[in-house]
């Protein structure tokens, strides 16, 4: 992964390239203040101070640069500059860096794991706040991993290599990390072992678990779906429904990167990371439409279909983590399509009964530019998963409603007095961005960050 840690560096007042930002409307009046040289360059080059784009302007054997913003505390304000600069080291002209700085690191990453990109040197930034510093490189680092994991073929990233991102999280922080598989993954955590059951040995189902913090401490509960591969089981995805398949552990990658952040900043808080990790494969031991599945919290579930397999194993998954009784539990997952037609690739659906958790995470959601949209826990909707043979179905007939009644599927197992949030994410960004490249992506996660440091570490 990417070190970010040096494109973002203490201003000591060493020599630096200055980047002043400006907005569309002022662009006339500094026009009017510039030299000859400057104002012919403008006209060439078709600047106007537009987003997104810049104007390098010469002095003696170096250059300065003109950037076009039009809000400059969004924090991809300075992403397409950080992708298009020449090396250097760069200052804000007249104010400090703020929230520019992630746009700044992420405009600058690459995934490099197939295919070497040209190494156009580093463009280095200073900012004086020393302390937002490191929490904007730990930021960079964290949706970092989540493209990394995401980009990363199905084929180098399954279940065992998840288990091998957790332990190398568990080291870093100190964390306890405990691993159920085998035969008593099939007793204790039936559903996540019949959705994986059909894939090869070395890629068989497992749940994986972290403990950090003290235990006298809040307890949270962070649960990430993580389907390494998703060929739709028996009812099996066309070829196009299966291209993007290896981004179905999006969930996972998503609550990995929100404990390192947790535990990075040492909140105050006692933390249970779990992640059930599968392939949903198709051989002659893959679960059935039809079969009846037993679950962890003692309910059944009839499955009417073996492409909805993420729910099943986060059921399982929720009911470990409801057992260390949390007062917050939040789950990533990439659940549905539903959700993707309703609100599209950017913006992800949140379900909560809970009034004020919804409202601190939207809020955050604002400050970070990380928005999201709450979608209703309809009740009245609770009965589409009635089955004639079973507590319920896994996925209702008809696709009414596809992302809310998936959400409602998690909700039987979670009990009433406890706060959750479901975040249906699509971990995937079909078109490039400035700082956001086409590929895996994070969503919501700077949201569910600043909502917890906001409940642990600042109250």
């Amino acid at each position: 992964m990417m070190d970010f840690s040096n494109l973002l560096q203490p201003d000591r007042g060493q020599a630096a390239r200055t980047i002043t930002l400006l907005a569309p409307g002022d662009f006339e009046a500094w026009l009017a203040q510039q030299s000859a040289a400057t104002r012919a360059l403008a006209t060439a080059q078709r600047f106007s101070a537009q987003p997104n784009t810049h104007l390098l302007i010469p002095h003696n054997d170096d250059i300065s640069v003109m950037a076009g913003a039009s809000d400059a505390a969004s924090p991809w304000a300075l992403a397409r500059l950080a992708e298009l600069l020449p090396e250097g080291v760069y200052r804000l002209d007249g104010v400090d860096v703020g929230a520019n700085a992630l746009g700044w690191l992420l405009g600058q990453y690459r995934f490099t794991r197939y295919r070497k990109g040209e190494d156009s040197g580093a463009r280095v930034l200073l900012t004086r706040d020393v302390a937002h510093r490191d929490e904007m490189v730990r930021l960079a680092a964290a949706t970092a991993l989540v493209r990394d994991l995401v980009n990363t073929g199905a084929g180098d990233l399954g279940p065992a290599e998840l288990e091998a991102e957790a332990a190398t999280l568990a080291r870093t922080h100190g964390a306890a990390m405990a691993v159920t598989a085998g035969e008593t993954l099939a007793r204790d955590y039936p559903m996540i072992h019949a959705v994986g059951q059909a894939a090869v040995r070395e890629r068989g189902p497992r749940l994986i678990e972290l403990h950090w913090g003290d235990p006298a401490h809040p307890r949270i509960a962070i649960v990430g779906k993580g389907v390494c591969f998703d060929t739709g089981g028996l009812d099996i995805k066309p070829s196009a429904g299966m291209r993007l398949m290896k981004k179905d552990m999006g969930g996972a990658a998503h609550a990995l990167a929100l404990a390192g952040l947790v535990m990075a900043a040492r909140l105050p808080v006692r933390l249970h990371l779990v992640i059930p990790a599968v392939e949903n494969a198709v051989s002659g031991a893959a679960f059935r439409p039809g079969d009846v599945l037993r679950t962890r919290k003692g309910l059944t579930v009839e499955n009417t279909n073996t492409d909805a397999e993420g729910r099943l194993i986060l059921g399982d998954a929720l009911t470990r983590a409801v057992e260390e009784h949390p007062e917050l539990i939040l789950d990533f997952a990439t659940l549905t399509g539903a959700a993707r037609v309703a609100l599209g690739p950017d913006l992800p659906p949140l379900f909560t009964d809970d009034e004020g958790l919804a409202a601190d995470l939207l809020a955050a959601g604002v400050v970070e530019d990380d928005p999201m949209w709450r979608l209703p826990l309809w009740d009245g909707y609770d009965e589409m998963l009635k089955s004639d043979i079973a507590d319920m179905v896994n996925a209702p007939d008809g696709g009414f409603a596809g992302a809310i009644t998936a959400a409602l599927f998690l909700r039987r197992f979670i009990p009433r007095n406890t706060a959750w949030v479901h975040l249906d994410v699509f971990a995937w960004r079909p078109s490039a961005k400035p700082g956001r490249p086409k590929g895996g992506d994070a969503y919501a996660l700077r949201a569910a960050y600043r909502m917890l440091k906001a409940r642990y570490a600042d109250a």
